[in-house]
């Protein structure tokens, strides 16, 4: 079993080493760790301003404005989504310190989990398109913010990361799914340290696109309010961690994915993702000490609870259900859970994160939470 840093953890052992938050609470770790703790809703009506579609409410972020984050220079045609990963990548570097990408840019990679990239970029640019005198008269600035991997490679160009870059699309095990594939390419030495997570932003158009898409059908999943928001997390190995001064905020401890073929089988998926991930992190059900769920409501989230409460049965650890929070992130949803679990995780406590997607896959991540 993996123990925190300050305790000799084994070298090899991957741990958190640094984290940052673009959320509903604001930009930084500080402003989501004190909003989740305190349990605050920040899902906000909407202003004169604001179409949020066809919702009255939404978790986005407040006074988020690109360039005045990033500067203008290289920000003109950037999107929401790109403007999000970038600036939460750099207050993720700039809590880390010196010994990341400074020194070999090429040992530090990273894995940015996204649904589709900017919906609202790719309906803009497909509108000008078709509404355009002739449909080759677009503005060719604005074709990369299209690309499902625009927020990934913009973020490393402009960070200097020159290590592997991936993009995941995963709905709302997305988050999940990215922190697995930067452990295997830390395990298998293709870099050393990984900034991972998964960007979402809120648009009409998203909205728009989550409510035909995802609210028909008799097994889809409820939706809203929507919420937008980023979360990285700085992966390495403990020695490398120790080694330029960086504390161990979590250790990974185990996970697993299960498919599943229809929604009646997503509680025995839950159930079997849990239990192999805690074998794997040698962790005893009654050890747990957060549970971090999708909290998807519906049929799915309806059979999440009931996996949980059969595993652990009269333990019954609190849980921490923040989509009622922030409101639904889509595929930023698992990043911001695991997020939720490093801030209100108590030190030395295991947390376990769960996500289930009407997709048919569920998911399970152990964590030991370290001294923040």
């Amino acid at each position: 079993m993996s123990v925190s840093l300050a305790t000799g953890a084994d070298p090899d052992t991957l741990v958190v080493s640094g984290w940052s938050v673009a959320s509903p609470y604001g930009l930084g770790a500080q402003a989501f760790a004190e909003g989740v703790r305190g349990l605050r809703d920040a899902v906000r009506a909407g202003d004169e301003e604001a179409d949020l579609g066809p919702y009255e409410r939404a978790g986005r972020i407040p006074d988020f404005d690109v360039r005045a984050v990033l500067g203008r220079k290289g920000t003109r045609a950037m999107d929401r989504a790109t403007g999000l990963a970038v600036a939460t990548a750099g207050m993720l570097l700039e809590q880390a310190g010196a010994g990341l990408a400074e020194e070999v840019p090429e040992a530090v990679g990273m894995v940015l989990g996204t649904g589709h990239g900017s919906v609202q970029s790719i309906m803009d640019f497909t509108r000008d398109s078709l509404t355009g005198e002739k449909p080759f008269h677009v503005d060719p600035a604005l074709f990369p913010n299209t690309v499902m991997n625009r927020a990934a490679g913009q973020s490393a160009i402009w960070h200097t990361l020159r290590g592997p870059n991936t993009t995941v699309s995963g709905g709302a095990l997305t988050g999940l799914l990215a922190l697995s594939y930067a452990a295997r390419l830390l395990r298998r030495r293709h870099c050393e340290a990984v900034l991972c997570g998964a960007v979402e932003e809120f648009s009409r158009e998203r909205a728009w696109l989550e409510y035909r898409a995802r609210s028909g059908g008799p097994h889809r999943q409820p939706v809203g309010p929507l919420g937008e928001g980023c979360a990285l997390f700085l992966l390495e190995s403990a020695g490398r961690a120790r080694a330029y001064g960086r504390s161990a905020l979590a250790s990974l401890l185990g996970s697993r994915f299960i498919a599943f073929p229809d929604p009646e089988g997503a509680d025995e998926a839950v159930a079997r993702a849990v239990r192999e991930a805690l074998k794997e992190a040698d962790v005893p059900v009654e050890d747990v000490g957060l549970l971090v769920p999708s909290d998807g409501g519906g049929v799915l989230g309806a059979r999440e609870d009931a996996a949980l409460a059969g595993i652990f049965g009269e333990h019954r650890p609190p849980r921490l259900r923040l989509r009622r929070l922030v409101g639904d992130l889509g595929a930023a949803s698992a990043s911001l859970q695991l997020a939720g679990a490093v801030a209100a995780g108590g030190a030395g406590s295991v947390a376990l994160v769960t996500s289930v997607d009407a997709d048919g896959q569920a998911g399970a991540v152990v964590l030991r939470v370290g001294e923040p």
